[in-house]
């Protein structure tokens, strides 16, 4: 038996046997390998890319930035031809005065409205005092008659002349309804005046922000990508001119369901780097996506069909950088880093981790 293990080949094969067993017990984090350290190679850096498309159609005049160029907010990044607009918002402004100038002429005739009622009602009072001489008269020449004294002729045209009275009494009050009739038709009339300056004010507005767009500049500080906008080139809402990358970073871990249990938000974090020349950095746990990654493919995956194979689903978990580390400012979205969590250790409180960030 001894002579058997002194033999080279069956050492060998020995070492070559134990040293499968250990490599399963630590590929599957088994005693002597246990540890409460979770590591994940599936994990990237991420990062707001804003892509920057116009509003309005033109064609491009000025594009006065460069590849991977720092920018602040505000900082132009593409101008497009703006004579059209600005003719656009003269047209607009010419429209609004046009529809304030018929709205101070409704005033005007609301005032020449009411004074139209002033002059009827004045002629209702002229009628009324010639409608009361007429009946006067009238009364005086029917005792002229009756005595003998007038004759029936003088008689009848007093009779016509009051007559005559009554009905210009009634004119001048049908004159004064129709006026006030006038004045009512003004001022309903208004409105729609009014609701076509607010209009015309509306699309002064619309045309000053379509002007106002043909200037494309940066919503906030950050980095440029690739220009894709060119001098002389027509563009139409929606077309990608450039993205801009903030210098906001974080990290998205994928790790296996089965390393979850024991993770807690505000857990330190170790990241290493690949592009940094496998630098470390650190960070704490953010927070934990509500579901698996294969719950947010397009085509999720049918279990309920053919045959099954368990597969162990992947959770992303979102990773904070922790503040003032000298390699931060290198890192882009679209890196790929490696995650390590140690499980057993405590989480930051709330105070502790605004203090990081």
């Amino acid at each position: 038996m001894l002579k058997l293990f002194r033999s080279p080949s069956t050492l060998v094969t020995l070492l070559a046997g134990l040293a499968g067993v250990l490599l399963v017990l630590y590929a599957w984090r088994l005693p002597p390998f246990l540890t409460s350290v979770e590591t994940t190679e599936n994990a990237y850096v991420r990062g707001y890319v804003t892509t920057i498309s116009p509003q309005v159609s033109g064609y491009i005049v000025e594009v006065p930035v460069k590849d991977y160029a720092e920018v602040k907010q505000g900082d132009v990044l593409v101008r497009i031809d703006d004579r059209s607009y600005t003719q656009k918002v003269a047209q607009a402004r010419a429209t609004l005065q046009a529809q304030q100038a018929s709205l101070a002429n409704s005033h005007q005739q609301e005032l020449s409205a009411q004074a139209n009622i002033h002059a009827a009602e004045a002629e209702v009072e002229s009628a009324e005092s010639v409608l009361n001489q007429a009946e006067l008269t009238s009364r005086r020449v029917a005792n002229l008659t009756d005595r003998g004294v007038a004759s029936t002729s003088e008689s009848e045209k007093a009779a016509a002349a009051q007559l005559q009275a009554k009905a210009g009494l009634n004119r001048a009050k049908a004159a004064v309804e129709v006026a006030r009739q006038s004045l009512a038709t003004i001022i309903v009339s208004r409105a729609a005046l009014e609701a076509n300056v607010t209009g015309a004010e509306a699309a002064v507005q619309l045309a000053d922000i379509d002007l106002q767009n043909t200037v494309i500049v940066a919503p906030r500080d950050g980095r440029l990508g690739e220009i894709g906008a060119r001098l002389g080139q027509y563009v139409t809402p929606g077309t990608q001119l450039l993205a801009v990358v903030p210098r906001d970073v974080w990290v998205v871990a994928n790790f296996k369901e089965t390393q979850l249990y024991g993770m807690q938000i505000g857990q330190p974090v170790t990241i290493v780097v690949d592009a940094l020349n496998k630098r470390t950095i650190k960070g704490h746990i953010q927070n934990f996506s509500p579901a698996t990654g294969s719950e947010f493919s397009v085509i999720k995956p049918d279990n309920a069909s053919g045959n099954f194979t368990k597969i162990a689903q992947r959770v992303g978990v979102r990773i904070s950088i922790d503040k003032d580390q000298a390699p931060i400012e290198h890192l882009g979205p679209g890196l790929s880093v490696v995650v390590s969590i140690d499980k057993s250790s405590a989480p930051q409180t709330g105070e502790d981790l605004l203090s990081l960030y």
